[in-house]
């Protein structure tokens, strides 16, 4: 660090440079990408009947511009609007306060460019181009973000029942998500008979999954609430410019049945319950609050609470001791993943509340999911306020 500290001009930086050693990469490899992710397409007649779905796609000043666009032209999608105002590269970042996707001020251009062509899909890459945010329209005219829960769950459903319409699940495939991802996924595949394995956060260790299980099982997606996904076994990361076309392809695919994404999202509830997650950070600083965290999370690991929400703590996975305890009956078995300074409580309704100390700021991070049952589309704003309300009960317990 000193060394690099002491440059003060590029001119210091010696580098002895050999051309035969040097080949630049263009865009034949560009061209390889996006003709391989093509083949990975399961519904190309619907993209050929929906053609002309309407997507507004932004870039927010960062590197999608440039396959994001191309990806979808390659897919069959031939109406797709760019906000001008974000598609230049720019590490200022100059029209929005930050560049993130999940953020509805990072979002607005997009929205306004989608209100103003009546669009049926918004995306909007972040700047390395790793993950993606979407809008669509409710039932109401109106344009709603998704979350990553939710857009992770759409686009499993997606494609596992794309591949089960066209009879291609022989119970050798499988799905990734990480520990703090929706159980709502699990739930999917499980109906499905697809095995979904969970891994730590963090897609490195989905990758590391599909390097270990190459050539013995079909890995057809994963992701992360993180809003970071991929499809296929092409790109071993979560991968923007993949998900880009394939949530795009999923919209067409359901026009063409006459319905909408967001419809598909309240159907898609109604067979398996709403699922409702929340991230909640507790801001810790300095070195009395680094001592803070390390205290919470040792009374958590030594007395887990007895009831969250109303409900009863019945398990507790602590990923440190790598040990999965059965609070009722006091007994426990070994976990399998690696060791991580991560805690799971468990309750008896399905409740799920998983307390991660941030390896990157003063913070600790409580991943809440609750669920219940839809009967019928009309109730999804009634039963989600109720679900909002039992997040807000169990982080009180918690803190209790």
């Amino acid at each position: 660090m000193q060394e690099v500290a002491a440059i003060t001009d590029i001119s210091q930086v010696k580098f002895d440079r050999i051309d035969e050693n040097i080949e630049e990469i263009g865009t034949g490899i560009d061209n390889l990408y996006l003709n391989e992710i093509v083949k990975l397409s399961v519904s190309p007649e619907a993209i050929l009947r929906q053609n002309d779905l309407k997507i507004v796609y932004s870039p927010i000043h960062g590197t999608g511009i440039t396959l994001a666009p191309k990806a979808l032209a390659q897919f069959g999608f031939t109406n797709v609007t760019v906000v001008e105002e974000q598609s230049e590269p720019d590490g200022n970042f100059p029209t929005v306060v930050y560049p993130n996707p999940e953020e509805q001020e990072a979002m607005t251009l997009a929205l306004q460019k989608a209100q103003e062509i009546d669009a049926d899909l918004v995306l909007a890459t972040d700047p390395d181009a790793d993950r993606v945010g979407i809008a669509v329209k409710n039932n109401d005219g109106e344009f709603v973000l998704l979350n990553g829960n939710q857009t992770g769950s759409l686009l499993i459903h997606y494609l596992l029942s794309a591949w089960e319409e066209r009879g291609k699940l022989d119970g050798n495939q499988y799905i990734v998500k990480t520990i703090v991802t929706t159980n709502l996924i699990d739930a999917i595949a499980a109906s499905k008979n697809v095995t979904c394995y969970n891994t730590l956060t963090g897609f490195k260790w989905i990758g590391q999954l599909m390097t270990q299980l190459q050539g013995k099982k079909t890995f057809i997606v994963g992701g992360e609430e993180s809003y970071g996904y991929s499809v296929g076994e092409l790109v071993r990361d979560k991968d923007a410019i993949i998900s880009c076309a394939f949530i795009a392809e999923m919209t067409a695919y359901y026009k063409d049945k006459g319905t909408s994404l967001y419809n598909a999202m309240l159907d898609m509830y109604v067979q398996y319950g709403v699922y409702k997650e929340e991230l909640v950070s507790l801001t810790k600083k300095g070195k009395s609050g680094a001592e803070e965290i390390k205290a919470m999370m040792e009374k958590f690991r030594n007395n887990p609470p007895a009831q969250l929400g109303g409900s009863k703590v019945t398990t507790l996975k602590d990923y440190e001791l790598r040990t999965e305890t059965d609070l009722t009956s006091n007994t426990s078995k070994p976990l399998e993943l690696p060791k991580s300074d991560v805690l799971q409580f468990i309750t008896e309704d399905g409740s799920i509340v998983s307390a991660r100390p941030s390896g990157t700021e003063p913070k600790i991070k409580f991943y809440c999911s609750v669920n219940a049952p839809l009967a019928d589309k009309s109730q999804y704003k009634e039963v989600e306020g109720q679900l909002s309300a039992k997040i807000a009960t169990l982080m009180a317990d918690l803190q209790a």
